[in-house]
This record gives structure tokens, sequence and C-alpha cells, in this order.
């Protein structure tokens, strides 16, 4: 079950500063703690419980896992970013290079703010941005797996000792695959989401008892722009039942992301956590509207097992989204307000 009635995925606008000292690399960690510190304080007065460290310590949600794991480097992704106007954007991806080992602790520098959420990329992260050339260092996609799922248990394993007990995983990968027209693009998808279940699960297995997984389903965030669109239609009734973890964080702030009919394919002792404000604009979502939505959602799964959230982060780079700390703060209010009207 979601342990919060109000969310956040974890991502928040990078100050000036931070991002003028990631440039420069000046004074970079004591800018960083300072901001970190600031932004601790933002989300605790917005109501929030869940808290993250803002991603501040990242250029991108996945670049510090690649940067300190073993066997992964970064070269141009196969996909490009689009918005309804029709631009479109390149961007980089993970690649593997080698073999796969963890070389040091990744997210454990992102505590000891009075934060108690970390968030990591998911397995698939490393694999399908490049799925018809992801290196030779192993002969099959499973035995690729097997080792970043030793990563990943090491990684849960010493953030549950650092005193974290909710991690989350941010999978776009699926999102991507109930794209029909991306389906078509690629060899075998229900496979590939089968394969991308099991890496998930192989990620989490033996998780520390008390430890709180969720996944968020992303259809691509970057400067407001998206991969993919399409319901969840495709891989529900899979990826619902047979995903190891406690709850699903999912986008449904736009028409792109489909009806909820596919939430009656999630078992009672999940839950959903509803992503119906946008991060990706300025305009601010009215409380009506979202207690509405909530209300469908409930027609297919019981309120119980429901939370909201903004449907994604609000800075997935350190370039972030198009609106402003002031929209951002309203958002994150809104989250609250709405949870607080809707689960009295």
């Amino acid at each position: 079950m979601p342990i919060f009635r109000a969310d956040h995925i974890g991502s928040l606008l990078r100050p000036k500063r931070l991002r003028e000292a990631f440039r420069s690399g000046k004074d970079l960690k004591a800018i960083q703690d300072e901001s970190i510190r600031d932004v601790v304080r933002l989300q605790q007065e917005c109501g929030l419980q869940a808290i993250t460290d803002g991603e501040f310590r990242r250029v991108s949600y996945w670049e510090k896992f690649v940067r300190l794991t073993k066997g992964l480097e970064v070269r141009d992704a196969l996909f490009t970013f689009h918005d309804a106007e029709g631009h479109e954007s390149k961007f980089t991806a993970p690649y593997v290079g080698g073999k796969v080992s963890r070389a040091e602790p990744i997210t454990l520098d992102e505590l000891g703010f009075g934060n108690n959420k970390v968030t990591m990329p998911a397995p698939s992260t490393m694999h399908f941005y490049r799925h018809n050339d992801w290196g030779t260092a192993y002969d099959s996609a499973e035995a690729f797996f097997k080792d970043l799922g030793k990563v990943y248990q090491a990684e849960i394993a010493d953030l549950a000792k650092a005193g974290c007990r909710y991690v989350q995983l941010d999978e776009v990968a699926v999102a991507i695959l109930c794209d029909p027209a991306a389906r078509g693009k690629v060899k075998d998808p229900d496979r590939l989401v089968d394969l991308y279940i099991d890496a998930i699960n192989e990620a989490v297995k033996g998780r520390p008892k008390g430890m709180t997984i969720g996944v968020h389903v992303c259809r691509g965030n970057y400067k407001g722009m998206y991969l993919s669109e399409g319901g969840y239609d495709s891989v529900a009734e899979r990826f619902f039942s047979r995903t190891n973890v406690d709850h699903f964080l999912l986008e449904f702030d736009t028409p792109r992301a489909g009806g909820f009919e596919p939430l009656r394919f999630v078992p009672k002792g999940k839950g959903v956590v509803l992503g119906l404000v946008s991060s990706k604009t300025p305009l601010l979502e009215k409380l009506d509207l979202l207690k509405r939505r909530t209300d469908e959602a409930a027609r297919y799964l019981s309120l119980d097992q429901l939370a909201i959230s903004p449907q994604c982060g609000f800075a997935s780079t350190i370039g972030g989204n198009p609106v402003t700390e002031d929209d951002q703060r309203a958002k994150l209010r809104l989250c609250v307000d709405a949870a607080r009207a809707i689960w009295r």
C-alpha cells in the first residue's frame, strides 16, 4: 500500500546557484548540501511526509547510478523526446561496456538531511534505450540483469542500514512498451516487458524487512517533453500482478496515459499513487478535478489502496521542466491539500 497519501516522484528544480556549481565545479559539495537543506525544508513546509533530496547530487535521474557502477558508460539513445507541437530532442543513455558490479555506494550520500525517500533508475534503464546495441560483455540480457540485480540488492541493503525505509525505482521502458507505435519498432515487446519485470524482481530480491519499494512508471520527462503515449492496457495484468513491489506511481495527468480501467488488475495487497498533477506545465489543477478523478479511479481499485502525487519529477535532468519554483511549490501543496480532502 502507499505509505503516504500525498507523495512526489523525487526530482525537484535545481536552484540557479546549484546549476552554476555543477557547470563550474566550484564549491559543488557545499552548495549541494545547502540546497538540499533548503529543498527538504520546502517539502516539509508543503506538508509532505515523503521527503527526498530533490536528486540534487545528480545531473539526471540515472547519471549518478551509471557513473558509480562499474561496467556502465554513456552513449547516444535510439529514441527521441518530443512534444505536442512536434519539437524533438535527442538524448544520451546508459550503455553496457563491460561486466557490471557495484564499485561504491551510489545513493547513501543522499541521506542525512531529514529526507526518508531515495530514488533510483529501474534496471531496464541500462538496457532498453539501446536495445539493439547494448554491448558484448554478456551473452544474454538475463545474465546481465543478474549481475545488475546484485548492485541494487547491495545498495538497498546499505540504504536500509542507514535508516532509509522507502526506495522508488523509475521505470520508463515499460511505459514506452505501452505505446503501439513504439511496440512496432522493437522486436518481441512482450518478451521485453517480462524481462524488465524479472529485472525489477531481481533488484529487490531479499530486500530488508520494513523497506517499502515503489515503482514509478514514466513516459519520459525532459524539459516538458515525453517519449511515448498510450494507456497501461497491454502490460497491466502482467506488470501489476508479477512485479514484487508494494505500490506503483502511475502517470494519469493527460489523455496520453489512458483511462483508469487497467487498475482493476492491481492486486489487493498493492497500492497505486495516482499521478494526477502535471510537473510539465505551470497550469495549476483544480482541487475538485483531482477529487473527481480519484473517485473515478476508485471504481477499479479501493480508495484505501490509492494516493496522489505529481505525475513525474520536476527535473529529471538538471535543466528542469518549464515551470518555476513557485509553480512547483503550489503543485506540491496541492497534492497535500487534495490528500487531506480525499482521505479525511
